[in-house]
């Protein structure tokens, strides 16, 4: 059975990230998380990240022929892109591409009111990555200024809280911030938190953060170092929230070698060995 957008509606579903060297980002990528890598369906410049098999996020080699930052941009799942492009602009949000139709489905980049960046899609899913919390190799996190606003703006333009037949995605608040769920699991929180449209470093404006979960949270920071990332840390990462999913835990926020954020959560499990491959 063929899982489509339309099955999951607004929970997350895919990471893509705009890189400039495909080849350095996979071996930077493949090294800290045990990622392998196959030829993608949109040319030389993508490729795939599987683990064990099962694909869980893209590469592109697109900032430099764009002049993008290096960044992950996440993807939720809608039934219709068009419908949700259009949903983001009457409630104050910007449509940076899109929508794009391609043999598997339709995607748009979107920036919400406070200029984060995300992404649409309204076609056939994988699965096994972003609907089911305890196999994913990952989960999200929206920093931003107003959690609730927030949840507003995303909740009309991607459906939440409308599921019929356990379809659609939840949401419930707690306390600052506000826990996104697919079928009852956590699988993004928004954050109220320190943020500026207009911050000079990029962890400090209003964005969508990855993490990853690794067994083995010190291995993988270690390799992450040595591949040339670095770390991000004290007053200048404003985060701090722990993996809903996995009831909290040891994290660390970094950057990849060109300049790209994300995060490692501790998870012990059956998460892929970093370094492995």
């Amino acid at each position: 059975m063929v899982l489509v957008a339309a099955d999951v509606i607004g929970a997350p579903c895919w990471l893509s990230l705009a890189a400039r060297d495909r080849e350095a980002a996979e071996r930077f990528y493949g090294t800290v998380l045990g990622w392998s890598f196959r030829q993608g369906r949109f040319g030389r410049a993508f490729s795939v990240a599987e683990i064990g098999g099962v694909p869980v996020a893209g590469i592109g080699a697109v900032a430099g022929e764009f002049a993008v930052p290096v960044a992950w941009t996440p993807y939720f799942a809608v039934d219709d892109a068009d419908g949700a492009v259009g949903r983001a602009r009457e409630r104050g949000g910007t449509v940076g591409v899109g929508p794009v139709s391609f043999p598997a489905g339709g995607a748009a980049l979107v920036a919400d009111r406070e200029g984060a960046v995300f992404g649409v899609w309204d076609g056939e899913v994988l699965a096994e990555w972003g609907v089911g919390a305890e196999r994913s190799p990952a989960w999200l996190e929206l920093h931003t200024a107003d959690a609730f606003e927030a949840a507003l703006f995303y909740g009309e333009v991607l459906g939440w809280g409308r599921g019929e037949n356990d379809r659609g995605c939840d949401t419930s608040y707690e306390e600052d911030q506000v826990v996104l769920r697919h079928r009852g699991r956590p699988v993004a929180r928004l954050n109220s938190g320190p943020i500026e449209q207009a911050a000079p470093k990029p962890q400090l404006r209003p964005r969508w953060l990855v993490h990853f979960r690794v067994p083995d949270l010190d291995a993988a920071v270690a390799l992450a170092l040595e591949n040339g990332g670095s770390t991000v840390t004290g007053q200048d990462w404003g985060g701090g929230t722990t993996d809903p999913a996995r009831g909290g835990g040891r994290q660390m926020t970094l950057r990849d070698p060109d300049g790209g954020l994300f995060t490692l959560d501790h998870a012990p499990g059956p998460a892929h060995e970093p370094g492995a491959d």
